[in-house]
């Protein structure tokens, strides 16, 4: 009589698990049998559906041992890799097609049920959500500093959705998310719940709450990773390379629950540059699943008021598309500080009389209405926005761009001839009004010069909204006289800041553990000041649906 395939792949495991493992301690072998299926359910040449019941047969097997004294690490263990590569499996086989429907597998004799759970908005994920998911171990983390772990039970994913065409404000390899897979097994009945554990840290499985495994981390490490100093570089000095890049983007999928929270780097530098201070405030249990985290990229070498514009831009479309959200935070370092300020500011033609009556009447004098250089030099603030934070802010600008390094960097600055156009055929002979110099088109460093007329203005309108400073000092600790190596005190102090913080470091100052303690206190009072919501998971996503 023939055995079953299953009795025979089984038994062929032990017995190598045997000549292998000569005094087994007695927690590894109450576990042995799930640890042989998982062995065979990885084994590629078997099809798809039998290895599906192995991965379920393992799961099962590891299920009962939990709550092991003995057993339960290793039980562990193994439940959370069947649960992962059971989900990747039916998640990439076959085109999809054993994905979110109900599901009969057999392997030898045994046969299962399996089914999956629907998305609800107590932190369970739509099936459809997610066009691939990866195990999160698969993902390399060197550009991660601290690995933001949650250990527990369940298969640690990353879940993507990458569509084509690309959805709004998705990132070109899509947007990411933490996943957990667990598995719930009765008999030979099973369920496939996909939780997501930044909205809810624990679930039932296997007749107990227990605490999800969750990687954190991975779905902020699965963006690329590129030079930050060489694309840095190239964004401010090539600009016509990267204008197509210039955008609002999610590194969370949308969730109008949560408060988005909206990250913008300064000069010579990219979105990447908010990767670990996103990672360290994502570790704060108390912030997690509370805020949906964006950033705005934009090639540096362009004027601030002309990047200011496009993120106001952006900031209509997110809002346009999305109505029901919540009013956003802005985080702005350096230069992405002034930007995120134009954001909070209304500058209207009577404000330009700051810098002069006469030199203001010639500016604006044939100005065509609706330019691009009116609508970059007069705007409103956006009431979406409820609060900011400054990190080395230059708001009266930074003498640095008068010396020789920012001589050189005006004559290397290449803008488009698009923009460069524009702004001669509406300006004419009046550059030099705005810039302060005649002899250089408008770009990011003339848009730093402490000669500047637009901090002129700026400095004569209030703020719409809460703001916070977080100052850089070098550590020679002699404020008001300290700099940060690039902007004085003088430039980055603000009266009427809710927070002025001083922090010992320079420049670059984003990811001092200094900073980051304020960051995340500034974020918690937001909450405690009335913005915080009922902590839920996004709404079951229909494929396609915009932002989702």
């Amino acid at each position: 009589m023939k055995r079953p395939a299953s009795a025979f792949i089984l038994c062929a495991a032990l017995t190598l698990s045997a000549c292998v493992t000569t005094g087994v301690p007695p927690e590894r072998v109450e576990t042995r049998a799930a640890a042989a299926w998982l062995k065979a359910a990885a084994a590629p040449a078997t099809p798809a559906d039998q290895r599906a019941a192995l991965y379920l047969q393992a799961a099962a097997a590891a299920a009962g041992q939990l709550g092991s004294a003995s057993a339960g690490a290793a039980a562990r263990a193994i439940y959370n890799q069947a649960a992962a590569e059971l989900t990747v499996l039916l998640r990439s086989a076959e085109n999809g097609r054993l994905w979110n429907r109900p599901l009969t597998v057999t392997s030898g004799t045994t046969t299962y049920r399996l089914e999956f759970a629907q998305g609800t908005r107590d932190g369970v994920w739509d099936p459809d959500r997610f066009t691939t998911l990866t195990p999160a171990a698969a993902v390399p983390a060197k550009s991660i500093v601290r690995k933001n772990r949650q250990d527990g039970v369940g298969g640690a994913l990353v879940g993507v959705r990458q569509t084509t065409p690309r959805e709004p404000f998705a990132t070109p390899v899509g947007v990411t998310a933490p996943v957990t897979a667990v598995l719930d097994c009765k008999g030979r009945a099973a369920t496939l719940t996909l939780y997501d554990p930044s909205a809810r840290a624990k679930a039932r499985v296997a007749g107990a709450e227990r605490v999800l495994d969750a990687d954190f981390s991975a779905p902020l490490a699965y963006y690329p990773h590129k030079s930050e100093f060489l694309h840095g570089i190239m964004g401010a000095l090539r600009v016509d390379r990267y204008t197509t890049t210039t955008g609002l983007y999610e590194l969370q999928p949308y969730d109008p629950e949560r408060i988005p929270l909206i990250f913008v780097h300064g000069l010579i530098s990219t979105p990447q540059k908010w990767r670990n201070v996103i990672n360290e405030l994502e570790s704060d249990a108390q912030l997690r699943g509370r805020y949906q985290c964006l950033v705005f990229g934009y090639p540096t070498g362009n004027p601030p008021a002309y990047s200011a514009l496009r993120l106001r831009e952006e900031l209509a479309r997110f809002y346009q598309l999305h109505p029901a959200a919540r009013s956003c935070v802005l985080v702005g370092h350096s230069m992405g500080g002034i930007i995120a300020r134009m954001e909070t500011t209304t500058v209207d033609r009577a404000a330009w009389n700051a810098m002069g009556k006469d030199k203001a009447a010639r500016f604006f004098a044939n100005m065509p209405k609706g330019s691009l250089v009116e609508r970059a030099t007069i705007f409103n603030a956006n009431p979406h926005v409820a609060r900011v934070v400054f990190i080395c802010t230059p708001h009266r600008g930074s003498a640095m761009a008068l010396g020789s390094l920012g001589e050189l960097a005006r004559r290397l600055i290449a803008l488009p001839a698009e923009l460069t156009g524009t702004i001669t055929g509406t300006m004419g002979n009046t550059v030099a009004i705005i810039t302060g110099d005649a002899r250089h088109m408008p770009n990011s460093i003339t848009g730093l010069a402490p000669t500047n007329p637009m901090f002129q203005v700026l400095d004569a309108r209030p703020l719409t909204a809460p703001y916070h400073s977080i100052i850089g000092d070098r550590g020679k600790g002699d404020t008001p006289n300290s700099s940060d190596g690039v902007v004085a005190y003088w430039s980055s102090h603000l009266k009427g800041a809710r927070t002025e913080t001083i922090v010992p470091g320079p420049h670059g100052a984003c990811e001092l553990p200094a900073t980051l303690a304020e960051v995340r206190r500034i974020l918690l009072l937001h909450l405690r000041d009335g913005h915080a919501a009922t902590r839920k998971s996004p709404p079951p996503c229909e494929a396609g649906a915009p932002g989702m």
